[in-house]
């Protein structure tokens, strides 16, 4: 029998360097709407819900979701482990497959392929691309056994519950864990939303491609010509997990 997986969506509206862009648009659909179609394309989800915060600042996440006919969840504002097992809880599934809400341009095909990974390895606990990472960041995916996500509650403290899977990969004595890998190395492309020059660059590629989710290859073939573009946001420095 296939693993029922659900995809979890983490979004709020607070953000120390990038207030409300999860709801800023990109040709016409929220950046919470790309991740959205990007994760259900992928045609691996059983279920796709956004967890969200209680704060009121994220009534709007929730509006959004609203519109999108996405299922939503609530919970602690820093604690998002105790978001993510909620969200499970009231969606159950065998696995989660952790998204967050600043990635407009994630691929649905790699997140197909770590699927098919974590599906092809009886008893994993944890897969995730960025582990040992190829990947520009803003495209990794990462899935939980959800028996390990819950594990991961009773166990994890500080800032392990804001990251959620950091544990399980910290522990890899408690977990077995899997770093998927995909060559060629375009780990030095930055393709998140962290930052007003990640969006600068991040609008500038919707601009050039439309609507549309666009296979990485195709994605970094075209960033390969515009060097300009590529310098925007290569010296944002990454927060380190122990960062707020």
């Amino acid at each position: 029998m296939t693993d029922r997986i659900v995809g979890i969506v983490q979004a709020r509206m607070g953000s120390s360097r990038l207030p409300g862009k999860v709801l800023r648009p990109l040709a016409g659909r929220s950046v919470l709407g790309r991740v959205v179609r990007a994760a259900q394309d992928s045609g691996v989800l059983a279920d796709l819900v956004v967890a969200t915060s209680s704060d009121s600042s994220d009534d709007a996440v929730v509006a959004e979701c609203d519109r999108l006919g996405v299922a939503w969840h609530r919970g602690p504002v820093d604690d998002v482990l105790t978001r993510f097992v909620g969200a499970l809880d009231a969606h159950p599934a065998d696995a989660v497959m952790r998204f967050t809400a600043d990635c407009p341009l994630l691929d649905p095909e790699i997140v197909s392929l770590v699927a098919s990974v974590y599906r092809a390895v009886p008893g994993l606990d944890y897969a995730s691309t960025s582990i040992a990472r190829t990947l520009p960041r803003g495209l990794d995916v990462e899935i939980v056994r959800a028996d390990a996500l819950r594990t991961v509650d009773r166990l994890a403290t500080d800032h392990h519950r804001v990251h959620v899977t950091s544990y399980a990969y910290a522990h890899p004595e408690l977990f077995r864990v899997l770093g998927v890998t995909l060559t060629p190395d375009r780990s030095q492309l930055r393709l998140t939303l962290d930052t007003a020059r990640d969006w600068d660059l991040v609008r500038a590629v919707v601009e050039h491609f439309g609507d549309v989710s666009v296979p990485l290859a195709k994605l970094a073939d075209w960033l390969d010509g515009q060097p300009a573009l590529r310098a925007l946001n290569a010296d944002v420095r990454q927060k380190r997990l122990e960062e707020r």
